[in-house]
Protein backbone atom coordinates (compact mmCIF):
# COMPACT_ATOMS: atom_id res chain seq x y z
CA UNK A 1 0.00 0.00 0.00
CA UNK A 2 1.72 3.64 -0.87
CA UNK A 3 2.21 4.91 2.56
CA UNK A 4 2.45 8.76 1.06
CA UNK A 5 -0.87 9.59 1.65
CA UNK A 6 -1.07 8.87 5.09
CA UNK A 7 1.11 12.07 5.80
CA UNK A 8 -1.46 14.33 4.25
CA UNK A 9 -4.29 14.65 6.88
CA UNK A 10 -6.94 16.66 4.04
CA UNK A 11 -7.20 13.86 2.16
CA UNK A 12 -8.66 11.78 5.07
CA UNK A 13 -12.40 13.44 4.21
CA UNK A 14 -15.08 12.94 2.27
CA UNK A 15 -16.49 15.43 0.08
CA UNK A 16 -20.57 14.69 -0.83
CA UNK A 17 -19.87 11.46 0.56
CA UNK A 18 -17.08 10.30 -1.68
CA UNK A 19 -13.49 9.95 -0.83
CA UNK A 20 -11.89 12.83 -1.96
CA UNK A 21 -9.30 12.32 -4.50
CA UNK A 22 -7.59 15.12 -5.05
CA UNK A 23 -6.38 15.87 -9.04
CA UNK A 24 -5.28 19.46 -8.95
CA UNK A 25 -1.67 19.42 -7.50
CA UNK A 26 -0.62 21.70 -10.50
CA UNK A 27 -2.93 24.60 -9.04
CA UNK A 28 -1.52 23.89 -5.42
CA UNK A 29 -0.18 20.72 -3.48
CA UNK A 30 -1.41 19.71 -0.55
CA UNK A 31 0.70 20.09 2.57
CA UNK A 32 2.19 16.71 4.71
CA UNK A 33 1.80 17.03 8.74
CA UNK A 34 5.29 18.09 8.76
CA UNK A 35 4.72 21.21 7.24
CA UNK A 36 1.74 21.85 8.65
CA UNK A 37 3.76 21.59 12.14
CA UNK A 38 6.17 23.81 11.46
CA UNK A 39 3.89 26.60 10.79
CA UNK A 40 2.34 25.50 14.11
CA UNK A 41 5.73 25.60 15.72
CA UNK A 42 6.63 29.26 14.25
CA UNK A 43 3.97 30.38 15.68
CA UNK A 44 4.23 28.74 19.18
CA UNK A 45 7.57 29.03 19.97
CA UNK A 46 9.39 31.45 17.24
CA UNK A 47 6.95 34.58 16.23
CA UNK A 48 8.86 37.52 16.03
CA UNK A 49 10.25 39.98 13.30
CA UNK A 50 13.28 39.23 11.31
CA UNK A 51 16.70 40.90 11.31
CA UNK A 52 15.85 43.77 13.97
CA UNK A 53 15.79 42.64 16.98
CA UNK A 54 18.55 42.07 19.31
CA UNK A 55 16.75 39.40 22.00
CA UNK A 56 16.77 35.85 21.27
CA UNK A 57 13.51 35.39 20.20
CA UNK A 58 13.81 37.57 16.97
CA UNK A 59 17.51 36.19 16.62
CA UNK A 60 16.13 32.83 16.14
CA UNK A 61 13.49 33.82 14.24
CA UNK A 62 16.22 35.05 12.09
CA UNK A 63 18.15 32.04 12.30
CA UNK A 64 15.37 29.85 11.54
CA UNK A 65 14.05 32.78 8.07
CA UNK A 66 17.25 32.43 7.02
CA UNK A 67 18.34 28.96 7.51
CA UNK A 68 15.19 28.14 5.07
CA UNK A 69 17.47 30.64 2.00
CA UNK A 70 20.41 28.70 2.94
CA UNK A 71 18.33 25.58 2.02
CA UNK A 72 16.41 26.50 -0.90
CA UNK A 73 19.54 27.34 -2.68
CA UNK A 74 20.98 23.98 -1.60
CA UNK A 75 18.22 22.20 -3.11
CA UNK A 76 18.34 24.15 -6.30
CA UNK A 77 22.14 24.04 -6.76
CA UNK A 78 22.73 27.59 -6.09
CA UNK A 79 26.72 29.06 -5.67
CA UNK A 80 25.35 31.58 -3.16
CA UNK A 81 22.25 32.07 -0.58
CA UNK A 82 22.44 35.43 -1.11
CA UNK A 83 21.53 34.80 -4.83
CA UNK A 84 17.67 33.40 -3.42
CA UNK A 85 14.89 36.29 -3.07
CA UNK A 86 11.55 35.35 -0.64
CA UNK A 87 8.69 37.04 -2.81
CA UNK A 88 4.50 36.39 -2.73
CA UNK A 89 4.68 33.30 -5.05
CA UNK A 90 6.74 32.50 -8.96
CA UNK A 91 4.34 35.59 -10.18
CA UNK A 92 5.70 38.36 -8.05
CA UNK A 93 9.45 36.74 -8.85
CA UNK A 94 8.61 37.49 -12.34
CA UNK A 95 7.27 41.14 -11.91
CA UNK A 96 10.37 41.86 -9.86
CA UNK A 97 13.10 41.37 -12.67
CA UNK A 98 10.51 42.61 -15.31
CA UNK A 99 10.41 45.79 -12.92
CA UNK A 100 14.52 45.58 -12.42
CA UNK A 101 16.29 44.24 -15.02
CA UNK A 102 13.37 44.77 -17.54
CA UNK A 103 13.14 48.49 -16.97
CA UNK A 104 17.02 49.16 -16.80
CA UNK A 105 17.63 46.85 -19.66
CA UNK A 106 15.17 46.82 -22.30
CA UNK A 107 14.82 49.66 -24.47
CA UNK A 108 12.34 50.95 -27.81
CA UNK A 109 12.79 48.53 -30.06
CA UNK A 110 14.11 45.98 -28.37
CA UNK A 111 12.49 41.94 -28.53
CA UNK A 112 11.78 39.91 -25.49
CA UNK A 113 11.29 36.33 -26.80
CA UNK A 114 8.93 34.03 -25.16
CA UNK A 115 6.65 30.86 -26.24
CA UNK A 116 2.74 30.03 -27.08
CA UNK A 117 2.90 27.77 -24.15
CA UNK A 118 3.66 30.40 -21.19
CA UNK A 119 0.67 30.61 -18.27
CA UNK A 120 -0.15 34.22 -17.95
CA UNK A 121 2.17 35.10 -15.16
CA UNK A 122 5.21 34.78 -17.56
CA UNK A 123 3.37 36.45 -20.73
CA UNK A 124 1.71 39.64 -18.72
CA UNK A 125 4.59 40.67 -17.33
CA UNK A 126 6.62 40.93 -20.59
CA UNK A 127 3.12 42.75 -21.93
CA UNK A 128 3.46 45.69 -19.83
CA UNK A 129 6.81 45.79 -19.68
CA UNK A 130 7.04 46.22 -23.75
CA UNK A 131 4.48 48.69 -23.55
CA UNK A 132 6.23 50.71 -21.59
CA UNK A 133 9.66 50.63 -23.11
CA UNK A 134 7.99 50.55 -26.90
CA UNK A 135 9.85 46.90 -27.00
CA UNK A 136 8.65 43.79 -29.39
CA UNK A 137 7.46 40.08 -28.38
CA UNK A 138 8.18 37.41 -30.28
CA UNK A 139 6.65 33.75 -30.15
CA UNK A 140 8.25 30.71 -30.43
CA UNK A 141 5.37 28.46 -31.54
CA UNK A 142 3.85 25.37 -30.40
CA UNK A 143 3.49 22.27 -32.91
CA UNK A 144 0.29 20.01 -33.25
CA UNK A 145 1.75 17.43 -30.49
CA UNK A 146 2.47 20.15 -27.62
CA UNK A 147 5.85 20.65 -27.72
CA UNK A 148 8.05 23.67 -29.30
CA UNK A 149 8.62 23.92 -33.09
CA UNK A 150 12.16 24.88 -32.80
CA UNK A 151 13.51 23.71 -36.08
CA UNK A 152 14.01 27.03 -37.11
CA UNK A 153 15.45 28.15 -33.71
CA UNK A 154 18.11 29.90 -34.55
CA UNK A 155 16.15 32.58 -36.68
CA UNK A 156 14.13 33.74 -33.47
CA UNK A 157 17.22 35.55 -32.14
CA UNK A 158 18.45 38.99 -33.14
CA UNK A 159 20.94 41.51 -31.90
CA UNK A 160 17.90 42.98 -30.68
CA UNK A 161 17.01 39.28 -28.76
CA UNK A 162 17.60 41.13 -25.17
CA UNK A 163 15.26 38.40 -23.30
CA UNK A 164 14.45 35.13 -23.30
CA UNK A 165 11.72 34.29 -20.80
CA UNK A 166 10.14 30.16 -21.04
CA UNK A 167 8.14 28.09 -19.01
CA UNK A 168 10.24 24.86 -17.69
CA UNK A 169 7.25 22.83 -17.69
CA UNK A 170 3.82 23.75 -19.21
CA UNK A 171 0.99 23.70 -16.18
CA UNK A 172 -1.58 22.49 -19.05
CA UNK A 173 0.70 20.64 -21.86
CA UNK A 174 2.45 19.10 -19.02
CA UNK A 175 5.32 19.83 -21.79
CA UNK A 176 8.90 19.57 -20.21
CA UNK A 177 10.53 22.06 -22.65
CA UNK A 178 14.12 21.73 -23.42
CA UNK A 179 15.70 24.27 -21.42
CA UNK A 180 19.56 23.78 -21.54
CA UNK A 181 19.42 24.08 -25.17
CA UNK A 182 17.14 27.15 -25.17
CA UNK A 183 19.63 28.53 -22.31
CA UNK A 184 22.87 27.93 -24.53
CA UNK A 185 21.35 29.36 -27.79
CA UNK A 186 19.97 32.19 -25.73
CA UNK A 187 23.45 32.46 -24.32
CA UNK A 188 25.51 32.42 -27.74
CA UNK A 189 23.16 34.97 -28.51
CA UNK A 190 23.88 37.54 -25.63
CA UNK A 191 20.35 37.03 -24.44
CA UNK A 192 19.69 37.01 -21.01
CA UNK A 193 17.26 34.03 -19.92
CA UNK A 194 14.24 33.47 -17.23
CA UNK A 195 13.00 30.00 -16.11
CA UNK A 196 9.84 30.03 -14.99
CA UNK A 197 10.13 26.29 -12.83
CA UNK A 198 6.45 26.78 -10.73
CA UNK A 199 5.79 23.50 -12.23
CA UNK A 200 9.52 22.20 -12.95
CA UNK A 201 10.45 22.49 -9.20
CA UNK A 202 8.10 20.63 -7.96
CA UNK A 203 8.58 17.53 -10.28
CA UNK A 204 11.98 17.67 -11.52
CA UNK A 205 15.64 17.76 -9.73
CA UNK A 206 17.10 21.74 -10.61
CA UNK A 207 20.35 22.24 -10.79
CA UNK A 208 20.39 26.64 -11.73
CA UNK A 209 24.01 26.60 -11.45
CA UNK A 210 24.34 23.85 -14.39
CA UNK A 211 21.41 24.99 -16.24
CA UNK A 212 23.27 28.35 -16.31
CA UNK A 213 19.89 30.36 -16.06
CA UNK A 214 20.07 33.47 -15.40
CA UNK A 215 16.82 33.69 -13.43
CA UNK A 216 14.77 30.93 -12.40
CA UNK A 217 11.25 31.61 -10.43
CA UNK A 218 8.73 29.11 -8.66
CA UNK A 219 6.54 28.83 -5.35
CA UNK A 220 7.27 27.01 -2.38
CA UNK A 221 3.05 25.91 -2.87
CA UNK A 222 3.20 23.75 -5.52
CA UNK A 223 5.92 21.88 -3.74
CA UNK A 224 4.39 20.57 -0.61
CA UNK A 225 5.01 24.26 0.98
CA UNK A 226 2.83 26.82 2.62
CA UNK A 227 1.15 29.71 0.24
CA UNK A 228 2.48 33.22 0.22
CA UNK A 229 6.07 32.14 -0.55
CA UNK A 230 7.82 32.55 -3.69
CA UNK A 231 11.74 32.32 -4.67
CA UNK A 232 13.60 34.17 -7.49
CA UNK A 233 17.14 32.70 -7.83
CA UNK A 234 18.97 35.37 -10.21
CA UNK A 235 22.85 35.13 -10.86
CA UNK A 236 24.62 37.80 -8.15
CA UNK A 237 26.33 39.83 -10.69
CA UNK A 238 23.18 40.42 -12.07
CA UNK A 239 21.26 40.49 -9.12
CA UNK A 240 23.27 43.33 -7.67
CA UNK A 241 23.01 45.63 -10.86
CA UNK A 242 19.26 45.99 -10.59
CA UNK A 243 17.61 48.60 -8.60
CA UNK A 244 15.56 47.85 -6.04
CA UNK A 245 11.81 46.46 -6.70
CA UNK A 246 10.07 47.39 -3.47
CA UNK A 247 10.77 50.92 -0.89
CA UNK A 248 10.49 50.33 2.58
CA UNK A 249 11.64 49.19 5.71
CA UNK A 250 14.27 46.47 5.88
CA UNK A 251 15.61 47.08 2.03
CA UNK A 252 17.13 50.11 3.33
CA UNK A 253 20.96 50.72 4.48
CA UNK A 254 20.75 54.51 4.76
CA UNK A 255 17.78 57.23 4.25
CA UNK A 256 18.36 60.43 3.99
CA UNK A 257 15.30 63.81 3.16
CA UNK A 258 15.99 63.38 -0.32
CA UNK A 259 17.86 59.88 -1.22
CA UNK A 260 18.34 56.44 0.62
CA UNK A 261 20.70 53.74 0.06
CA UNK A 262 20.31 50.19 0.11
CA UNK A 263 21.20 47.03 1.56
CA UNK A 264 22.80 43.96 -0.29
CA UNK A 265 21.96 40.93 -1.49
CA UNK A 266 19.40 39.94 -0.61
CA UNK A 267 17.66 42.25 1.60
CA UNK A 268 17.65 44.83 -1.52
CA UNK A 269 14.73 42.96 -3.19
CA UNK A 270 12.52 42.00 0.60
CA UNK A 271 11.24 45.29 1.94
CA UNK A 272 8.93 45.18 4.41
CA UNK A 273 7.71 42.06 6.63
CA UNK A 274 8.01 38.89 5.00
CA UNK A 275 5.70 36.20 5.46
CA UNK A 276 8.37 35.01 8.19
CA UNK A 277 5.52 31.73 8.66
CA UNK A 278 5.57 30.60 5.05
CA UNK A 279 9.25 30.98 4.51
CA UNK A 280 10.26 28.70 8.01
CA UNK A 281 7.44 26.03 6.92
CA UNK A 282 9.53 25.86 3.37
CA UNK A 283 12.24 24.33 4.65
CA UNK A 284 9.91 20.93 6.37
CA UNK A 285 8.59 21.03 2.83
CA UNK A 286 11.97 20.59 1.43
CA UNK A 287 13.22 18.07 3.32
CA UNK A 288 10.15 16.14 2.66
CA UNK A 289 10.77 16.03 -0.78
CA UNK A 290 14.43 15.45 -0.32
CA UNK A 291 14.00 12.33 2.01
CA UNK A 292 10.86 11.21 -1.32
CA UNK A 293 14.14 11.64 -3.46
CA UNK A 294 13.03 14.31 -6.77
CA UNK A 295 14.30 11.53 -9.10
CA UNK A 296 12.12 8.54 -7.18
CA UNK A 297 9.01 11.62 -7.79
CA UNK A 298 9.72 12.12 -11.03
CA UNK A 299 9.84 7.75 -11.68
CA UNK A 300 6.58 8.15 -9.70
CA UNK A 301 4.54 10.58 -11.78
CA UNK A 302 5.95 8.97 -14.67
CA UNK A 303 4.40 5.66 -14.12
CA UNK A 304 1.37 7.37 -13.03
CA UNK A 305 0.70 9.32 -15.93
CA UNK A 306 1.93 6.64 -18.07
CA UNK A 307 -0.96 4.50 -16.61
CA UNK A 308 -3.50 7.78 -16.72
CA UNK A 309 -2.69 8.39 -20.20
CA UNK A 310 -3.94 4.74 -21.30
CA UNK A 311 -6.58 4.66 -19.07
CA UNK A 312 -8.20 7.75 -20.80
CA UNK A 313 -7.25 6.48 -24.14
CA UNK A 314 -9.65 4.31 -23.37
CA UNK A 315 -12.48 6.59 -23.12
CA UNK A 316 -14.73 7.11 -26.69
CA UNK A 317 -14.08 10.90 -27.57
CA UNK A 318 -11.98 11.89 -25.16
CA UNK A 319 -8.90 14.72 -26.88
CA UNK A 320 -6.02 14.67 -25.15
CA UNK A 321 -3.67 17.85 -25.35
CA UNK A 322 0.13 17.59 -25.17
CA UNK A 323 2.64 15.14 -26.10
CA UNK A 324 2.24 11.24 -25.41
CA UNK A 325 5.97 10.54 -24.87
CA UNK A 326 6.07 10.73 -21.59
CA UNK A 327 9.74 11.71 -21.08
CA UNK A 328 8.75 14.45 -22.77
CA UNK A 329 6.01 15.26 -19.84
CA UNK A 330 5.21 16.11 -16.44
CA UNK A 331 2.43 14.58 -14.08
CA UNK A 332 -0.18 17.09 -16.21
CA UNK A 333 -3.00 15.87 -18.27
CA UNK A 334 -4.98 17.94 -19.95
CA UNK A 335 -8.39 16.70 -22.00
CA UNK A 336 -11.87 17.45 -23.26
CA UNK A 337 -14.62 14.51 -23.30
CA UNK A 338 -17.02 14.44 -25.68
CA UNK A 339 -19.16 17.78 -26.24
CA UNK A 340 -19.08 18.11 -22.33
CA UNK A 341 -18.25 21.41 -21.38
CA UNK A 342 -15.09 21.14 -18.97
CA UNK A 343 -17.00 22.80 -16.39
CA UNK A 344 -19.95 21.08 -16.45
CA UNK A 345 -17.64 17.98 -16.18
CA UNK A 346 -15.85 19.21 -13.29
CA UNK A 347 -19.09 20.14 -11.50
CA UNK A 348 -20.40 16.63 -12.17
CA UNK A 349 -16.48 15.57 -11.12
CA UNK A 350 -16.49 17.17 -7.48
CA UNK A 351 -20.08 15.69 -6.79
CA UNK A 352 -18.36 12.40 -6.93
CA UNK A 353 -15.66 13.15 -5.06
CA UNK A 354 -12.91 13.70 -7.67
CA UNK A 355 -11.22 17.53 -7.85
CA UNK A 356 -9.86 18.20 -10.92
CA UNK A 357 -9.27 21.97 -12.53
CA UNK A 358 -11.43 23.47 -15.71
CA UNK A 359 -10.85 26.24 -17.75
CA UNK A 360 -7.76 27.80 -19.28
CA UNK A 361 -5.60 27.57 -16.66
CA UNK A 362 -4.23 30.67 -17.35
CA UNK A 363 -3.49 29.78 -20.27
CA UNK A 364 -5.13 31.48 -23.20
CA UNK A 365 -2.45 31.30 -25.95
CA UNK A 366 -2.79 27.83 -25.63
CA UNK A 367 -6.24 27.32 -25.63
CA UNK A 368 -6.25 29.46 -28.87
CA UNK A 369 -4.05 27.54 -30.48
CA UNK A 370 -5.60 24.17 -30.54
CA UNK A 371 -9.60 26.09 -30.98
CA UNK A 372 -10.41 25.33 -27.65
CA UNK A 373 -12.25 27.66 -25.01
CA UNK A 374 -10.91 25.67 -21.83
CA UNK A 375 -10.31 21.97 -20.85
CA UNK A 376 -10.61 19.73 -17.96
CA UNK A 377 -6.88 18.98 -16.17
CA UNK A 378 -6.33 16.08 -13.98
CA UNK A 379 -2.64 16.80 -12.25
CA UNK A 380 -0.37 14.30 -9.87
CA UNK A 381 1.47 14.18 -7.50
CA UNK A 382 3.77 12.04 -4.67
CA UNK A 383 0.73 11.41 -2.75
CA UNK A 384 -1.35 10.39 -5.84
CA UNK A 385 -1.99 6.37 -6.75
CA UNK A 386 -3.30 4.73 -9.55
CA UNK A 387 -6.45 4.13 -7.78
CA UNK A 388 -7.03 7.44 -8.14
CA UNK A 389 -7.16 7.14 -11.85
CA UNK A 390 -9.08 4.51 -11.69
CA UNK A 391 -12.06 6.60 -9.79
CA UNK A 392 -11.29 9.17 -12.14
CA UNK A 393 -12.07 6.95 -15.33
CA UNK A 394 -14.92 5.79 -13.24
CA UNK A 395 -16.45 9.48 -12.83
CA UNK A 396 -16.24 10.25 -16.67
CA UNK A 397 -18.26 7.27 -17.34
CA UNK A 398 -20.29 8.38 -15.10
CA UNK A 399 -20.49 11.78 -16.19
CA UNK A 400 -20.94 10.74 -19.92
CA UNK A 401 -24.23 8.51 -18.81
CA UNK A 402 -25.49 11.34 -16.05
CA UNK A 403 -25.10 13.78 -19.68
CA UNK A 404 -26.61 11.05 -21.91
CA UNK A 405 -29.55 10.68 -19.62
CA UNK A 406 -30.28 14.45 -20.06
CA UNK A 407 -29.69 14.52 -23.71
CA UNK A 408 -32.69 12.06 -24.25
CA UNK A 409 -34.87 13.54 -21.61
CA UNK A 410 -34.44 17.02 -23.29
CA UNK A 411 -35.28 15.38 -27.48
Amino acid sequence: MWKYPKDFPILDQKIHGHKLTYLDSAATTQKPKVVLEALQNYYETLNANIHRGVYQLSEKATEAYENTRKHVAKFIGARDPSEIIFTRNATEAINLVAYTWGEKNISEGDEILLTEMEHHSNLVPWQLLATRKGAHLKFIPLTDEGTLDLKNLDAFFTPKTKLLAVTHMSNSLGTINPVSKLIEKAHQNQTTVLIDGAQAAAHLKINVSELNADFYAFSAHKMLGPTGVGVLYGKKEILEDMPPFLGGGEMILEVYKDYSTWKPLPEKFEAGTPNIAGVVAFSAALTYLENFGMENLRQHEKELTQYALGRLKELEGLRIFGPMDISLRGGVISFTYLDIHPHDLGTVLDHQGIAIRTGHHCNQLVMRRYDVSATARASFYLYNTKEDVDILIEGLQKAKAYFDRGSKKGA
